[in-house]
This record gives structure tokens, C-alpha cells and sequence, in this order.
């Protein structure tokens, strides 16, 4: 197909090749450096989990997807498992196996996670590896060279049942500060405080909860954060201001240092722990390096936060280029609210007493928690949407991407709901973006034999004063303005609600123009225009919604028949006369309301069937209506509230009905087809006896 594109920098978008060496900054040049909080390799991510770090982090950044990659900058997207620790020698215990083979396990099921959200990191790592041990011991010895590091020795937890010291997250008990009855040793949920596990009342051995918990003493290293507070509290306020940090716990926006434990003033916090699963300790040449033999660094306070740097270290042997380069490389770093502690106070302190030139945080990005259907994702109650789960539903990743990050909790905690997800699908998608993409491509392909016909436009910037359109190209060229704005100030939310309103803009302009067969006739150079103003139209939509939506982007450019390009400053005449597009074809298709009822049964846990059997009706007015209600699809009327076991077969039917209608409308093999229907009818069938054997034995 011929193909007929403006050719310019400021047009089509630098693609690397898939096998060429690795990303490295360039003196001079704006490279960007963006990590997301790393997942402890020990659980399935939830759609909290995702929207939280990962999927924000990559809307924002680089090669696969993102913001920063159409605008042709160097960027490096690094994250991975956090594999040391408590969290997962407890995680392997419970299961049975060792962390080794546990972390083997979750590293598997993460990646294939994120690779089917689309998310494009450069390098997905994780933290047992020699180059992570190598980093770690280094910046350790330099604390100690620094004279950075205290041995203390303090009563620890030690279970006379399991006969040995218990690291934090063996050890649970009430808050000593907000009376919470299930505080973790490292960290309580109740009140988000970190706590020492020595302090817990009323400790339990998670191990055995029967065991005799008692307070024994140990000989640890601990990180003289006091004595690094004056440096870094004048880093603190710098790097806000320079960086633009998003409203966090440790800074408000007035720049004054909010963080209760630095107004306080900060204690030395320990980074040894009596585990097997870790970084060993390095001998430091002094007369205590005895009384640390065997133990390691503890993960949850020293080398979780130094993973982003031996991720890249794997990622690339010239990893100093990235970590050690403040000059020429801004860091971006993505988290949940609860993670801002470690990267705006712990993880800056650390690097600021290693002595060497790092690379510090430029811009904080964090986010509120994302809650599910009036409640919070449960995996021991199987409550809300985990891991693999979100494929299983039908709903393509590109949808999914597109809700999260519409209700991304950036100023305040969310709520997930099936209702808003299939609407925003339905109405936003289909009916706004969807709708103006499909409409202007088929007439194009109808009317045009797939040809972009000569319009007049010149090549290059469309006029804000052109006689026809110039209220149209003003706004346009006004919501880029807002659009880059955004996403420079990594308002990631409303960078893509500006993309929705760019394409509502151009729903109305074809609205406005009167574009159909009437206008080709009666006056062909203005269809012509309006066409071809429409395209390009959508060639930048192409590049603004790659960050949220890359398979959407992509298949735009298939349509298109067109090369990736940059997000541009103003609507021009890229795509010029004679170019010719691809098939047009429906980017989204609609989902039934209905299934907004099948998926919270499904998602909702064991609480779901119970609420089922609990809502009876209290009324006759109700109870006849629910009876009613409650007629099965075959006819067969049924009185008194739903089994459980009628829930999960209607939901069934209804999500398989869903399948069916999804082969027929891909046209896919007819036997495919018809071996889905049959399986319709059998379930149908075991409906239909179900409710006969309920009303037989009423």
C-alpha cells in the first residue's frame, strides 16, 4: 500500500530496534531514568497493585509505552521482584517450599502478568542475583568507611519454641501506638507506622502461634540516620522544588518537611537481620564483625530500594552511566502512598552518606489505594481481581489500562467498579473514541477506494486562522498545549482525559462539517478537506493515546497505514494526498451491562454467595416481586431467595453467552461456533434441573 507521510523530526517517532545494545544516556540530552516500587515476590498483583506503580510508571515513560518515548527521549524503565527478606522466607514456609523455588514461582507469574497488561518495561529483574549481593555489600561498606554505621545491641524477639530470633515479619502483635491487633513486627496496617517488633504487645510466632514469644538480646548494625538528617533535609527541600514532587507525607506544598519522625528528629534504624535468605554481611575490618557473622542486610531497610540499581546492573554493565550521573539523568520514581517513607527519606539518606555521585530522585509520583466494590482486594478472601484473573474476564488489556488509569487515585483513594469499567468501555471508547476514528476511516475507504484525496492543505502546520476551520484548530492546538502540560507534570490522569476530549473535538468537527455523501457531492474540495483534516486528526491521536493504550495505539497505525509518530505541538498536514489507509475496523466492541452482575459474583469472594442467601425478601410486595425475579430463563418459577449454586450457574451462562457472541461477531470457524453454543445449551440444561429439583423439594 502506498504510503505518503511527511517527513520531518518532528513527525515520526525513533523506534529502537528489538536487538540493539542497551539504552545508555547521552551528556547533554534529557534521559530519563524511571523506576517502579518493585512487588515483593511472594504474591499475585492485584489491579491495586498495577495501577499503583507499574502501569502509572509506564504511562509515563518509554519504549513500549509511553509519554516520554513520542517525545524521542532517552529513557530506561527498570522495575523487578523484591525476593529478599522476612516476607518471603514466611511465603515459602506456609507453602512448603524453599524461597528459592517460591521466588522462581511469583517471578514467573508477575512477569506474565505485566507482559499481558502491555507493560513495556526495559529491563523486569529481580533482586537474588550476584550483581545485587555485589551492590549492596559495596554501599554497606561505604556507610561504614563513612562512619555511617553503629553496632547496637538491643532485646530482640525470640521464639523459645522455634529456638532462634525472629525477623519482623515472623512476628505479629497489637500496635503499641494505635491498639491494632494484627501489627506486623516492621510495620503496622492499622496506622501505617514502622515499628520495631521488640515493641509489639503481646507478640506471636507466626510460625506457631502457640509458642512462648520473649525478649532476648542481639548484637545488630544500624544506620546513623541522625547524623545524615541535616544533609538530607536540605536535599529534601531542593529536590521538591526542582522536581515538582507530587503531594506527599514527607513534604507539603508549602516545602515544609511534614514527615512526623524527621520533625521528631531520626534514629538510627537498624539494617541486619537474623535471617538465611539475604545479602550477607561484608566484614567491615573492625573488632565487631565477629558478632555479625551470619546474618544479612535487612531487606525491607536496606536492599529493597538498591534493586532499581542492580536491576539496571543486570540490565546493562554500564549501569554506572544511569546511577551515577546526576548532571545528565532525572529520576522517576513511581509508588503507592505507603512507599514514600523508604524514597523520599530512607533510600536519599543512603546514597547521600555512600559518598559517591548518585543519581538522586528528580520526581515523586505516588498514588492513593485503589479499592474494590466498597471494600479492599482480599486474596485470602478471593475478593477483587488478581494477576491472570483480568484475562479471564474477556476484557481486552487495553480496556483495562484505559479505567485504571482514568480513576488512577492520585489525590485521594478510588474505587473500583464493574458498573464504571463497562461504561467507560461502552461510552467513552466506544461511542466517543471509537465512534470518530470508525466513522472518518470507512468514509475515507467507502467513498476514497482507501485513497486520501487533495485537500489544499500544504504540507506541515494546519493555520488557526484558516477561513473554514479555525475555531477547530485552535482547540486542538489548545488541548496539545494542555495534553503536554500534563504529562510533563506527570498528571497522568488528566493527560489522558485531555486525549478523550481531542477525539470528542473531532466527533463534533465531523458532526459540524456535515460530512457524508451530500457534501462529497455538492461541494467535493471541502469533503476532501475535512477527510483529510479528520485523518490527521487521528494520526495524532495515534501518538497521544500510545502511553495509556499501545495495542490501541498500534492498531491505529494498521488502519492508518502509517509509521509511529511523535506527540506534535500543533494539528498539521502530515499524511498527505494519495496515501493509502489500511482496512478500517472497529477498535472496541461494546460489553453487556449485564456482566457487571457476573463478575461480582465471580470477583467477589466468599462473601458473595452468603449475601446471596442473606437477602431474603421482607415484604409480600417484595417477596412476589423477587419470585418473579427469580424466574430461571426457562420458565421454570421459583419462590424464595437464589441457592448459591443458581447464582454461579446464571453467572456461567451469562459470561459463556458472552463468548458466543464474541466468536459470531470475529466470524470465527463455524464449528468453533457451534461447539460454544452446545456447551450454552448443556449449561442451560443443567439450569433448567436445578430449579426443578429446588421447587420439587420446596
Amino acid at each position: 500500500m502506498t504510503q505518503k507521510i511527511r517527513v520531518g523530526d518532528d513527525v515520526l517517532r525513533s523506534i529502537p530496534d528489538p536487538g540493539q545494545a542497551a539504552v545508555l544516556p547521552k551528556d547533554g540530552e534529557t534521559n530519563i531514568l524511571i523506576t517502579s516500587a518493585l512487588p515483593y515476590c511472594n504474591n499475585v498483583p492485584h489491579l491495586g497493585n498495577i495501577i499503583g506503580s507499574t502501569l502509572s510508571a509506564d504511562s509515563y515513560i518509554p519504549i513500549s509505552s509511553t509519554y516520554t518515548g513520542t517525545r524521542n527521549r532517552r529513557t530506561l524503565y527498570i522495575c523487578g521482584t523484591d525476593e529478599y527478606g522476612t516476607a518471603t522466607e514466611t511465603a515459602a514456609l506456609k507453602e512448603g517450599t524453599t524461597p528459592r523455588e517460591l521466588c522462581d514461582k511469583y517471578y514467573a507469574l508477575h512477569k506474565e502478568t505485566y507482559e499481558w497488561f502491555d507493560i513495556g518495561f526495559d529491563h523486569f529483574g529481580r533482586t537474588s542475583t550476584a550483581k545485587h549481593t555485589e551492590i549492596c555489600q559495596s554501599i554497606y561498606l561505604n556507610l561504614g568507611q563513612q562512619g555511617y554505621l553503629e553496632k547496637q545491641i538491643k532485646d530482640q524477639t525470640y521464639c523459645e519454641g522455634c529456638k532462634k530470633f525472629l525477623a519482623d515479619r515472623y512476628v505479629e502483635g497489637i500496635c503499641p501506638n494505635c491498639s491494632y491487633i494484627d501489627a506486623r513486627g516492621d510495620q503496622c496496617d492499622g496506622c501505617s507506622r514502622t515499628l520495631d517488633a521488640i515493641d509489639l504487645i503481646e507478640p506471636r510466632c507466626l510460625i506457631d502461634k502457640t509458642h512462648n514469644v520473649v525478649a532476648r538480646s542481639s548484637s545488630h548494625m544500624y544506620f546513623k540516620l541522625d547524623a545524615a538528617q541535616p544533609a538530607l533535609e536540605d536535599w529534601i527541600k531542593k529536590s521538591w522544588k526542582k522536581g515538582k514532587w507530587s503531594p506527599n507525607a514527607t513534604i507539603n506544598a508549602d516545602g515544609e518537611i511534614v514527615d512526623a519522625r524527621m520533625k521528631s528528629g531520626l534514629k538510627p534504624t537498624p539494617v541486619t537481620r537474623d535471617l538465611a535468605w539475604g545479602v550477607p554481611i561484608p566484614p567491615l575490618g573492625r573488632e565487631d564483625d565477629k558478632e555479625m557473622s551470619g546474618k544479612v542486610l535487612c531487606e525491607w531497610l536496606f536492599d529493597a530500594v538498591i534493586g532499581y540499581v542492580s536491576i539496571t546492573g543486570e540490565y546493562t554493565p554500564e549501569w554506572k552511566q544511569w546511577w551515577f550521573n546526576p548532571d545528565n539523568v532525572r529520576l522517576y520514581q513511581f509508588m503507592g502512598k505507603d512507599n514514600v517513607y523508604f524514597h523520599t527519606i530512607y533510600f536519599p539518606a543512603m546514597l547521600l552518606a555512600d559518598g559517591r555521585d548518585w543519581t538522586t530522585l528528580h520526581h515523586l509520583s505516588t498514588t492513593e489505594y485503589l479499592n474494590y466494590e466498597g471494600g479492599k482486594f482480599s486474596k485470602s478472601k478471593n475478593r477483587g481481581v488478581f494477576g491472570p484473573a483480568a484475562k479471564e474476564t474477556g476484557i481486552p488489556a487495553s480496556v483495562w489500562r484505559y479505567y485504571l488509569l482514568s480513576t488512577r487515585p492520585e489525590t485521594a483513594d478510588a474505587m473500583f467498579s464493574w458498573a464504571d469499567c463497562i461504561a467507560a468501555n461502552n461510552n467513552v471508547l466506544l461511542k466517543n473514541f471509537g465512534n470518530f476514528v470508525n466513522r472518518a476511516l470507512k468514509f475515507l475507504s467507502a467513498q476514497y477506494d482507501s485513497v486520501l484525496p487533495e485537500s489544499g492543505d500544504a504540507p506541515g502546520p494546519l493555520s488557526p486562522n484558516d477561513p473554514l476551520d479555525a475555531e477547530f484548530i485552535t482547540d486542538v492546538n489548545a488541548l496539545l498545549k494542555d495534553y503536554i502540560d500534563a504529562m510533563e507534570s506527570v498528571k497522568i490522569r488528566l493527560g489522558l482525559q485531555t486525549v478523550m476530549l481531542i477525539s470528542s473535538r473531532g466527533n463534533g468537527y465531523l458532526q459540524a462539517s456535515g460530512l457524508n455523501k451530500a457534501l462529497m457531492t455538492e461541494n467535493p474540495q471541502r469533503c476532501a478537506q475535512v477527510v483529510s483534516r479528520a485523518v490527521n486528526l487521528i494520526y495524532v491521536l495515534s501518538a497521544l493515546i500510545y502511553p495509556f493504550m499501545p495495542a490501541t495505539s498500534d492498531a491505529l497505525l494498521l488502519q492508518l497505514n502509517a509509521p509511529a509518530r511523535v506527540v506534535p505541538e500543533v494539528l498539521s498536514t502530515d499524511i498527505l494526498a494519495g496515501h493509502q489507509i489500511g482496512q478500517p475496523d472497529h477498535l472496541f466492541k461494546n460489553i453487556d451491562e449485564k456482566m457487571d452482575q457476573v463478575w461480582k459474583v465471580r470477583f467477589g469472594g466468599d462473601e458473595s454467595a452468603k449475601k446471596e442467601e442473606e437477602e431474603a425478601p421482607t415484604s409480600k410486595r417484595k417477596a412476589k416481586k423477587t419470585s418473579a425475579g427469580n424466574a430461571a430463563p426457562n420458565g421454570v418459577a421459583v419462590s424464595g431467595p437464589k441457592s448459591p449454586e443458581v447464582v454461579a450457574l446464571e453467572a456461567k451462562i451469562l459470561e459463556h453467552g458472552q463468548v458466543v457472541r464474541g466468536l459470531k461477531e470475529k466470524k470465527e470457524p463455524k464449528d468453533v461456533v457451534d461447539a460454544a453454543v452446545t456447551e450454552l445449551k448443556r449449561l442451560k440444561a443443567e439450569l433448567v434441573l436445578l430449579e426443578k429439583s429446588r421447587t420439587s423439594t420446596a
